[in-house]
Parts: C-alpha cells; sequence; structure tokens
C-alpha cells in the first residue's frame, strides 16, 4: 500500500470512528485521455469536500454533485463522466454525466456511502442486555450500554431498549420518547410493564409508542433468545418504516435532505451548491462553477453570463 493509499485509509477510519458518513469515490475505468488512473481513491466529506484524487475539476464537480446525491439516498452509484454538451443519462445505480470543460476521455468512478453504523443504546447490564451487544454488533448495529439515569438518547439512534430489570426505567424511556427515538422497547412482563409504562410523565400517544414486553413473540426462554426476538422486532420496524418512506415518494436520509445544486453559468453544468464548489459573489449571488477555466471566464465578463430576469 502507498503512502496516499494508507493516509487516506487512516482518515477513514478516523471518520467512522467518529462516526462522521462520507463517500468512498473510486476509479474503476479511465479512458485516455485522463489524469485518472484506475483505483485512484477519494473520500468525499458530508460538506462537499473531496480528500484524494479521481480526476481534474471537472470529473470533481460531477462526483461532488453525484456523491453528495448518494449520500443523501444512501445508495451506491456508477459515475461515468464523458466530454459533450451538457446533459445526464440516468439508469437504476448509474447515470452517464456530459461535461463540456472536460478535455477529453472518460472516467467511471463507483461511489459507495459510507454511513456510521445505527446506533442502538441498551439500558442496563443483565444477561439480556449483554445478549443485546453480542448479537446487535453481529447485525451491524453499535450497541452501547448505559445505565438508565446516564443514558442520553438521540433522534438519529436506532433504538433505546430498556432491560435493567426495574432499575431507573421510567427516565430512560421518558428521555428517549421525548427524543423521538424511532424504536422504544421495555423488556418487562404485560403486568409489569403496564404498570411502568402507566408511571411515564409524557403524553398518551408518546407512552403507546413503547413495545412492551420487546420483541416478536418466539417463545423465547433463555436471554440470547430475547435478545433475538427483540432485535428481529426492530429489524422487521425498520425495514417497515423505510418502506412506507419510499411509498409515500420520500426517500430514507440519515444524512441531510436532498443536496442542494446549481447551474455554472458558463458552461450549463449541474454543481452542487455548497461551500466547496469553485464560487465567486456576484451581484449579490453566489455562482457556481464546475471548474477554474469556467470561474475565470465568468470573471473576465460576469455580465455575457449573468441570468436574464
Amino acid at each position: 500500500m502507498t503512502t496516499h493509499a494508507q493516509a487516506l485509509a487512516a482518515r477513514a477510519d478516523e471518520l467512522t470512528a467518529r462516526r462522521e458518513p462520507y463517500v468512498r469515490a473510486t476509479v474503476v475505468r479511465a479512458q485516455h485521455p485522463t489524469s485518472a488512473h484506475a483505483g485512484d481513491t477519494a473520500l468525499l466529506l458530508a460538506d462537499g469536500r473531496l480528500e484524494g484524487f479521481v480526476g481534474g475539476n471537472c470529473v470533481e464537480a460531477s462526483v461532488r454533485d453525484y456523491g453528495l446525491r448518494a449520500l443523501s439516498s444512501e445508495e451506491p452509484l456508477l459515475l461515468r463522466v464523458v466530454p459533450g454538451e451538457p446533459t445526464d443519462t440516468q439508469e437504476p445505480g448509474a447515470v452517464e454525466v456530459a461535461n463540456p470543460c472536460l478535455s477529453g476521455g472518460a472516467v467511471e468512478i463507483f461511489l459507495q456511502p459510507q454511513l456510521p453504523a445505527a446506533r442502538v443504546v441498551v439500558v442496563g447490564n443483565t444477561p439480556i442486555a449483554l445478549a443485546l451487544e453480542t448479537l446487535g454488533g453481529v447485525l451491524n448495529f453499535e450497541l452501547e450500554l448505559v445505565d438508565g439515569s446516564a443514558a442520553m438518547p438521540k433522534a438519529e439512534d436506532a433504538a433505546l431498549i430498556v432491560a435493567s430489570h426495574g432499575r431507573d426505567e421510567e427516565s430512560a424511556l421518558e428521555a428517549a420518547l421525548r427524543a423521538g427515538v424511532p424504536y422504544v422497547g421495555l423488556v418487562a412482563s404485560h403486568t409489569r410493564g403496564k404498570s411502568v409504562l402507566g408511571s411515564l410523565d409524557v403524553a398518551d400517544e408518546l407512552r403507546a409508542r413503547v413495545h412492551c414486553p420487546a420483541g416478536l413473540d418466539l417463545g423465547a426462554r433463555t436471554a440470547e433468545e430475547v435478545a433475538l426476538s427483540i432485535l428481529a422486532e426492530l429489524v422487521a420496524e425498520r425495514a417497515a418504516s423505510r418502506k412506507a418512506t419510499l411509498e409515500t415518494g420520500g426517500s430514507v436520509k440519515q444524512v441531510a435532505s436532498e443536496p442542494a445544486t446549481a447551474l455554472d453559468p458558463v458552461c450549463g453544468m449541474t454543481v452542487a451548491a455548497v461551500g466547496s464548489t469553485l464560487h465567486v459573489e456576484h451581484a449579490g449571488s453566489v455562482v457556481y462553477f464546475c471548474s477554474a477555466g469556467c470561474r475565470k471566464a465568468f470573471l473576465a465578463d460576469p455580465e455575457r453570463y449573468a441570468p436574464t430576469s
């Protein structure tokens, strides 16, 4: 592994440890003349910054644009950039972008979103809690075992599961419900669970969101089987939520809303409207460009490219 590749790998590990989403952009095919080569790699951060190399400014502009879209949709994408008048041809899982500023050749880049594992907060240190920690890791959840008084659930968490058998249950459940955690579960019998839920200082509609007893009815008896039933219910709930969102025309996002875009007034290319894209301020507006050449042409004669009302 080269020094450059090692640095990118270390940077990827750092982003993962900090739970920061990013896109790994890898050149899978390059046709000359082009400055990129198969295997070239870059990391696209959520703010649009590119670290690494996958081509010149024109290619970077498309990687930034479609990479941020891939990050928003959480779906990988094969991007092909070719010379020609501004167009984009899309098909499932792939898009071809024509760029009039491209010096020649073509490049294909695989854009792979790298998202932090969904966090599941487990309250307790009981056998069921420990079993959840073990099995949850296999399912690529990030499990965090805490005491109920120390639980700090967040809306972006996948779940909060209380498996403390009576210790600090109410405070953790209330915090999760008020934060809007999608799945909130309580490990308890029907009788004890009803008592705990009745004592919560929350509105009835929030109280009704608690899964109690947590888990699908699988006839579980051991701690491991109970943990399996809870994680199965969590997976089913997440899948149902995703399906419902997509069926209503929405998109499942972990990072941000649909990224903003703008048109380069010189060449007509669509670019990401973020601070890391080449831009200038003109007449009270921010103008974005795909390359330094377009930016230079605009600055030489802004009125020529100024939009007409």
